[in-house]
């Protein structure tokens, strides 16, 4: 019969030899990453190499945001003027 105790303890073992693994291939791709610089489009991809899509919300909120930026500059401006 076999010993279940001996084989979850093995089985232990070796999800920790994994994890320790997947920390040491992951810290590899970051250092890897960081030496690609800016990767530029191909950061808003997803594994799939689909862009990510902004919800209506989001980009209402984005231009709200601009406008606001643009017309805190032209205030500045016109204070200036």
């Amino acid at each position: 019969m076999v010993n279940l105790a001996q084989v979850i303890k093995d089985l232990r073992v070796e999800r920790s030899r994994a994890q320790k693994e997947v920390d040491r291939l992951e810290k590899a791709i970051g250092a890897l990453m960081k030496l690609a610089g800016n990767p530029g489009r191909h950061a808003q991809e997803n594994e799939k190499g689909q862009r990510r899509r902004l919800t209506a919300a989001a980009r209402k909120r984005i231009s709200r945001a601009q406008k606001a930026r643009w017309a805190k500059i032209r205030r500045q401006k016109a204070a200036k003027a």
